[in-house]
């Protein structure tokens, strides 16, 4: 692994210019000797990037198996993924590398194996006793499409149904082709004269294994005698064929068809049915037959001790429900369920006590996979209900618009998010236990609580437990409440913004020490919340409009009226604040007939009732001006020791003091600058003519985005000038060019494009402000999309009462600092080397009255850093960590001398950027739109890790990538599953043991008694040698040509992928251990035969010298 690692960094180097390297060291030997104090300890070897686990529903899902012993779920999709699943917290991911979708899945049962035939015509064995599932052999067919598989309980033997109607027979020990084949020409009467077209069903006679029944596709069903070679009966529908049953006895069986119809056959009696059933067709009282109806894809046949047996299919519903969501309908006796389900129905299987196919089934629950879900439905309880699913499958009840990851996290939140969102689950449930129930936990290695956070297309979020590589919904928040909903399109004039998803979350900041939690919504909405343990009614939802807009002193304002560089915070009567008890006015336009002053979401009115959890603080909105539209916001920042909330968008910046509800600072980007704005900008006018259909920074509606894509969180306007490129960069784009590349109907004229600067990124902190600071005092960092760093001071009334009474007084401080690329991510290091996190309050419960002692307390109280710096002395000194889209740069304060500085990529951008800790210690990580991912030491950002993970395909990765503390990662891979990552040594060389087993051992349960009568008589189940008919000696070997045979990269070589290190050594060992132990076995075995042999040759031997003893020579 060292030599990996070695090269990692060499890479990494050489993406360094020289110099860059060289004014880098220049400035490393200004700053004298007092920054190599600070001890890295982060080396290379610390380092290793490997996914760990996948979370969420199987994206695109198409076949579905069910291991009845082991209890195992195996889920297969279109892309060629397969998703294990056991009891909760046991779940595995595996690929095959083809992509091809996955047809057909069929389990060794009890046995740790699993079949996968794959629409590309490939067979593959994966063995599932290993934590990381491999695939054993693959069996690839080059003449025939694959179009059905049926494996017999505990038979090795498995019969491969083509398209042309052949059946093919599988060794899955060796995985190669017995020389039988079953031929359509010989299957079919010869009398008929059309093809009877794919196989769709092969299954034995429950009863007796020597008869196999083949469904055609066109309506025929043969049963075929495997030791006669040739068909017994031969069943002719002239509807075509989707499924076929068994009755357990082997004297009947069901199949559906394409009319909506039922067909149930007696073995013996081919000629016509001996019932149709027409499920869901409307019975006409003349004898007519009922009228056709959708096809039933799929019927199964489960029979009880004690009752009627049950029917149980998909499809079949009458043509004229229209607008009738997919259902499953379960026939008991003469009741009939029709249940309905959410999503399309991809297939279902019905879950039965005994694996045995001869004997009563005794079904107790259906498992239905559908397109976005998995239902499992308990038949054992009137009504059906279903179980309550304990995996996390619900990530895209509602697409996913942006998430945050946390590790380390307060070890209280977890409980307190689980207590809160214990109310919000739904009865009605069945009140069994969840029936897939397999497999075993890991070992918990972790023991750190971690968070994630995703914002979602309808407005809500998510909080989930991902603590130990498992992952556990906590609580659901709808931020959509508090506005009021529109009846119809013509009362929603004010969306304009976007056309649909107008609540979509497209920032999340959170403090997870205060539980502060602040929200940026796409119609250009803030919301802040407070966590409380308590409901309380809010009578009137206290909220701010701020109009942000963007332009230059020398052009004239609408309206006439200038807009006062720093408002006075707390007065009703300037422009940007709206005193929160009184709603907006109802005037929506402006002298000349434009849209003005008003939000784009209405706030409701009347009181609103908040259950414990998190509730409404304050709500701000930017509103219309002049008739253009507000730009979406940012970037967004809380901070609840200051009591401040801080966003940004391409107009400029706001901040709002939520404590006393009022703005502090409402600046365009420009006049953030004062004097020392280094661009030169044309003017304009606000009031040019523009459609006001405008977005802002990112153009929701961006037509090559997929719908579950369309909702971006923008982090910079050259991001999302960049994503709308192809994946191969254009290395020509010059870094001040901020324009979009795109058309869009937003309100940016050409000649504005090079003017409007973003803010990209605010941290609030406790530094030194200026050069000539002697001391630490509360501020802000403001980034913005051109590379401009510019710090805000905040001077701060006293805590308690005074924090509410004295105003805020917030001015710009002059420095401002420059990199290359939108600035992405800040962060402050003290004297020592060690992160300085913002400060913040701890949680207190807001809405329980205090006692007199508390008040006291509360008004001694000033907001309190956690900053270890913020007793240091004046000699001592600071580092500001900024990351850009192209560089990172370490800053001394209070001098602003570069100390360090790094280009991390030339010709790319970096996506995400976070400082974060990793073995007691900090660096920075990177995720570029090359598909790098990089780490870097700090203070020096040496280069510790590059690696190529994955290109930048879709938006949806630029949006969801995070990195957090201790070496995790995560992205949304899919609209529906959330993919983990590590690039910490530690934790991949800890996963062998975090993750969950598949396989135990269970005893099969024992076959079903014959009973005396039918040993004796001759009934019950007939076994078959299957060897004898389909082993080589019997029916020679296969055509070459027909089938490859592939071995896989399994056994010993998918150990050595699963994990490096100790626990790899030893799982490599113990597998060499069982390997060894099976060749002993089966060396003993070959010994005990030669030594029968020999002892039978020896009494041969002395038997023929009894016979010849006496007898002369010429006797013989």
């Amino acid at each position: 692994m060292r030599k990996f690692n070695i090269r990692k960094v060499l890479d990494g180097l050489t993406a360094v210019s020289s110099a860059a390297s060289a004014s880098s060291a220049a400035q490393q030997q200004q700053a004298g000797n007092r920054e190599s104090d600070i001890q890295e300890t982060l080396q290379s070897e610390h380092f290793q990037l490997c996914k760990t686990v996948r979370h969420g529903f199987p994206y695109q899902p198409s076949a579905l198996a069910f291991d009845p012993v082991q209890k195992i779920l195996a889920i297969g999709t279109q892309t060629g993924a397969l998703r294990l699943f056991g009891r909760p917290g046991v779940e595995c991911y595996c690929q095959h590398d083809s992509g091809a979708a996955v047809i057909q899945l069929q389990f060794l049962i009890n046995e740790g194996a699993l079949v996968s035939a794959l629409a590309d015509d490939t067979l593959h064995l994966w063995n599932l006793r290993q934590k990381r599932p491999a695939i054993l052999h693959s069996l690839k067919f080059n003449r025939e499409r694959i179009t059905f598989c049926h494996l017999p309980f505990q038979s090795k033997w498995l019969y491969v149904g083509t398209e042309r109607g052949n059946i093919h027979i599988v060794n899955v020990e060796s995985f190669t082709l017995s020389g039988y084949v079953i031929m359509w020409n010989k299957a079919i009467e010869l009398s008929s004269k059309s093809h009877p077209g794919p196989i769709v069903h092969i299954s034995d006679n429950p009863m007796d294994e020597g008869k196999l029944l083949i469904g055609f596709e066109s309506g025929t069903v043969v049963l075929w005698d495997l030791k006669s070679k040739k068909a017994d009966y031969r069943y002719t529908h002239d509807e075509a064929i989707h499924s076929v049953a068994w009755h357990h006895e082997g004297k009947q069986f069901i199949c559906s068809h394409s009319d909506g119809t039922l067909t149930i056959w007696n073995v013996k009696s081919p000629t016509k049915p001996f019932q149709t059933i027409t499920p869901h067709g409307k019975q006409l009282k003349d004898g007519k037959k009922p009228e056709p109806c959708k096809p039933i894809l799929k019927v199964e046949y489960k029979t009880t001790r004690a009752g009627e047996p049950f029917i149980i299919l998909s499809g079949g519903l009458s043509y004229d429900t229209v607008g009738r969501r997919p259902c499953l309908t379960v026939m008991h006796g003469k009741s009939t369920a029709v249940l309905e389900m959410d999503y399309s129905i991809v297939d279902f299987l019905t879950l039965c006590e005994t694996p045995y196919p001869n004997d009563f089934q005794e079904p107790y629950a259906v498992v239905v996979l559908l397109e976005k879900d998995l239902v499992l439905i308990d038949l054992a309880q009137n009504g059906y209900p279903i179980f309550e699913n304990p995996y996390p499958l619900t990530i895209h009840e509602s697409p996913v618009t942006c998430c945050e990851y946390f590790a380390d996290c307060p070890v209280d939140l977890i409980p307190a998010l689980y207590s809160v969102g214990a109310r919000q689950k739904r009865q009605g449930y069945s009140k069994k236990e969840w029936p897939i129930s397999g497999g075993n936990w890991g070992l918990i290695t972790q023991s750190y609580p971690e968070i994630i956070i995703t914002g979602h297309a309808d407005g809500s979020i998510k909080f989930w437990d991902a603590s130990a590589i498992t992952l556990q919904v906590l609580y659901k928040l709808k931020t959509a409440k508090v506005f009021e909903k529109s009846r119809n399109k013509d009362d929603r004039p004010n969306t304009d913004i976007v056309d649909e998803d107008p609540y979509a979350v497209q920032i999340i900041s959170w403090c997870p020490e205060s539980r502060m939690l602040c929200i940026a919504g796409v119609s250009a909405h803030v919301i802040i919340y407070r966590f409380s343990k308590q409901e309380v009614t809010t009578e009137v939802i206290p909220m701010l409009e701020v109009r942000l807009l963007y332009e230059i002193n020398d052009v004239e304002t609408p309206d006439g009226e200038q807009v006062p560089p720093l408002p006075t915070p707390g007065t009703g009567s300037n422009p940007q604040s709206i005193i929160p008890q009184s709603h907006p006015s109802t005037s929506s336009s402006s002298s000349d007939g434009l849209r003005d002053n008003v939000p784009c979401l209405k706030v409701k009115n009347s009181p609103l009732k908040q259950s414990p959890g998190y509730q409404i603080e304050l709500v701000i909105q930017l509103v219309w001006v002049s008739g253009e539209p507000p730009q979406q916001i940012t970037s967004l920042a809380v901070n609840s020791a200051y009591g401040l909330v801080v966003f940004g968008n391409c107009n400029g910046i706001a901040m709002v003091d939520y404590l006393q509800k009022t703005v502090l600072l409402n600046l365009g980007t420009i006049e953030l600058y004062g004097s020392n704005d280094p661009y030169r900008r044309e003017p304009r006018s606000p009031r040019k003519t523009r459609q006001p259909s405008g977005a802002g920074l990112c153009d929701i509606n961006e037509g090559t985005v997929v719908p579950e894509d369309r909702c971006k969180s923008p982090t910079s306007a050259k991001m999302s000038r960049k994503l709308s490129l192809p994946t191969e960069l254009k290395p020509d784009l010059d870094v001040k060019d901020n324009s979009f590349s795109r058309s869009r109907s937003s309100s940016v004229t050409s000649i504005d494009k090079e003017s409007r600067e973003a803010i990209s990124a605010l941290h609030f902190c406790e530094t030194f402000t200026r050069k000539a600071d002697t001391s630490l005092s509360p501020c802000l960092w403001v980034g913005t999309t051109l590379g401009t760093v510019l710090v805000i001071v905040l001077n701060l009334p006293p805590g308690g009462e005074q924090r509410l009474l004295q105003p805020v007084i917030v001015s710009p401080s002059g420095t401002i600092l420059r990199l290359k690329g939108a600035i992405l991510r800040m962060a402050f290091l003290d004297t020592t080397g060690s992160l300085v996190p913002p400060a913040h309050e701890p949680w207190r419960e807001h809405n329980v009255p205090e006692d007199k002692d508390e008040k006291d307390k509360l008004k001694k109280r000033r907001p309190v850093s956690v900053s270890p710096s913020s007793s240091q002395e004046i000699s001592e000194n600071q580092y500001a960590v900024i990351c850009s889209e192209k560089q990172a740069k370490v800053i001394s304060l209070p001098s602003q001398n570069c100390i360090y500085k790094q280009n991390i990529t030339e010709t790319s951008f970096v996506l995400r950027g976070d400082i974060v800790a990793l073995s007691n210690s900090i660096c920075l990580a990177c995720f570029c739109a090359n598909g790098h991912i990089m780490t870097f030491s700090l203070p020096s950002l040496r280069p510790l890790l590059d690696v190529y993970y994955l290109p930048l395909t879709n938006m949806r990765i630029a949006r969801t990538f995070c990195f957090t503390n201790n070496g995790q990662a995560l992205y949304l891979v899919s609209p529906t599953e959330i993919q983990r990552l590590t690039y910490s040594q530690e934790t991949c060389e800890n996963l062998q043991e975090m993750l969950g087993e598949l396989f135990t051992p269970v005893e099969t349960p024992e076959a079903p008694n014959r009973g005396f009568f039918k040993g004796l008589f001759g009934g019950g189940a007939q076994s078959l040698d299957r060897e004898e008919l389909f082993g080589e000696s019997a029916s020679g070997k296969a055509s070459r040509s027909l089938a490859q045979h592939i071995p896989g990269p399994g056994g010993i070589e998918g150990v050595k992928g699963a994990a490096s290190g100790v626990v790899g050594e030893l799982a490599r060992a113990r597998l060499a251990l069982d390997e060894r132990g099976q060749k002993l076995g089966e060396l003993e075995e070959k010994t005990a035969a030669m030594l029968y042999s020999a002892d039978s040759f020896s009494k041969h031997a002395h038997e023929m010298m009894l016979k010849y003893k006496d007898k002369k020579w010429y006797q013989f």
